[in-house]
């Protein structure tokens, strides 16, 4: 049984034709042959855009040489009215401010003060979910409430109930759905003076969603001067000052950081576990494997979580086949060669985990599930040089870590509780909207075990 794919588009088609199937859905919109291909030239009228996936480039646009390819302005064409000028879209010198004072609350120790709220974000979605066991469930949805929870929880210490937390997540819910983390846009040379046009709903939900995150910020800026405020990570990245500057985030410029952290967050780990869950229906030999395991879950602290080997690598295997952000788009700073080719100044150079993480020519079975290939040879040579589901490099994702906590914790905890099985004929689709998620949802038939 192969895990559900998207189709590939024919292999000649018109640019037209082209640009309406990237505007339905960017993986059905790529042909076969990524999947093959060390790198790919795509030319329009308007701009060169490369895809690489030989490994050797990827370490040298992520890694070996990042200054030299930042990250595409264009990028935040359909992001910027929810992100602003947040660490997500920034390069350079601001970039760099952002991750110091940001990368503090993610480090070591602070991990072991937030699991307390993931178990308490894990009781609270076992206890949602029971209400509604017995029968057909969409679980993206559940996914996307208890991802939410964590991330309050962890960052403002209120749960996914409280009246503004609640408000967030289902404004939020409207936006992911109707744009995409990448556009036409962010691919189209369009001069900076030409006008942005945002569909309503999605400009309306950006702007309510901000109203929301700035009167959390206010708030907890005021919890701060009066010595009273939790110690949690909003805490810690409001408090956190520049090394070099000494400044802070002001109101303003945390506002920017707190929507891409809900997005970064939330939609990523919503999406992951979704498809976790449907995996592990697909396969109930891993599921009650995870199911076992998860009896070392005891007391809710925080070293028991390395004991959760089993759901780390099923985790890691769902981040493989379906990575949330599907593609990464960087920009040439000066002409490169790369594979006897000179992409100029200014080109697209475009990375996509969807197509590196499943490439026929670096994966043994690449569109199987298999959560035992992290201890193969071929899985541990791939982890290294052909999975990048966080990123790569100085712009590695800073809640990787986080994530790697809360997906197997979650993902134990459910599968402890309950049984999870596909409904027929509600086979999902993956598409690209913000994240990786099915075009008509995710259904499973859950039963309490």
């Amino acid at each position: 049984m192969i895990p559900p794919k998207p189709p590939s588009r024919p292999e000649k088609v018109s640019l037209l034709h082209h640009a309406r199937l990237f505007r339905r859905d960017i993986l059905s919109a790529q042909p076969a042959k990524l999947y093959r291909a060390w790198m790919a030239e795509f030319r329009t009228p308007f701009f060169r855009s490369y895809l690489v996936n030989q490994p050797e480039l990827v370490r040298r646009v992520l890694k070996e040489r990042p200054d030299d390819f930042p990250k595409s302005d264009r990028i935040g064409e359909g992001l910027r009215p929810l992100l602003g000028n947040s660490v997500f879209l920034t390069n350079g010198d601001v970039w760099k401010r952002q991750r110091r004072i940001i990368d503090p609350a993610f480090e070591g120790g602070r991990l072991k003060d937030t699991y307390a709220a993931m178990w308490a974000a894990s009781d609270a979605c076992v206890t949602r979910l029971r209400a509604r066991s017995g029968g057909t469930v969409e679980i993206e949805e559940v996914m996307s409430h208890a991802a939410a929870d964590v991330i309050f929880r962890t960052l403002f210490s209120i749960p996914i109930e409280h009246e503004t937390a609640a408000r967030v997540f289902h404004e939020f819910r409207d936006y992911q759905r109707s744009q995409p983390i990448l556009n036409l846009a962010a691919f189209v040379p369009l001069p900076r003076w030409m006008p942005r046009f945002f569909r309503r709903r999605t400009r309306a939900a950006a702007r309510s969603i901000r109203t929301l995150i700035a009167q959390l910020t206010d708030a907890r800026m005021h919890e701060i001067a009066a010595g009273r405020a939790p110690d949690d990570l909003a805490t810690k990245i409001m408090t956190t000052r520049d090394p070099q500057t000494g400044d802070r985030f002001d109101t303003a410029e945390m506002v920017d950081q707190v929507a891409i952290f809900f997005l970064a967050g939330h939609e990523t780990s919503a999406s992951a576990l979704a498809w976790a869950l449907y995996l592990l229906a697909l396969y109930p030999d891993w599921q009650d494997k995870v199911a076992a395991e998860a009896s070392a879950l005891k007391t809710g602290d925080f070293s028991e979580v390395g004991q959760l080997r089993v759901s780390r690598d099923v985790f890691r295997e769902t981040l493989r086949l379906y990575p949330p952000v599907p593609m990464m788009v960087r920009e040439t700073r000066c002409p490169e060669t790369m594979r006897d080719r000179t992409a100029p100044q200014g080109s697209q150079i475009v990375i996509s985990p969807w197509h590196l993480h499943r490439h026929e020519r670096l994966w043994d079975r690449p569109d199987d599930f298999d959560p035992a290939r992290w201890h193969t040879e071929n899985g541990k040579a791939c982890a290294r040089d052909a999975y990048i589901p966080f990123s790569a490099g100085p712009r590695v994702c800073t809640g990787a870590g986080f994530a790697m906590v809360e997906g197997p914790l979650l993902l134990s905890r459910l599968c402890a509780a309950f049984r999870f099985e596909p409904v027929a004929g509600k086979v999902p689709t993956p598409v690209a909207h913000l994240t990786v998620r099915a075009r008509n949802g995710i259904h499973l038939r859950v039963t309490p075990r």
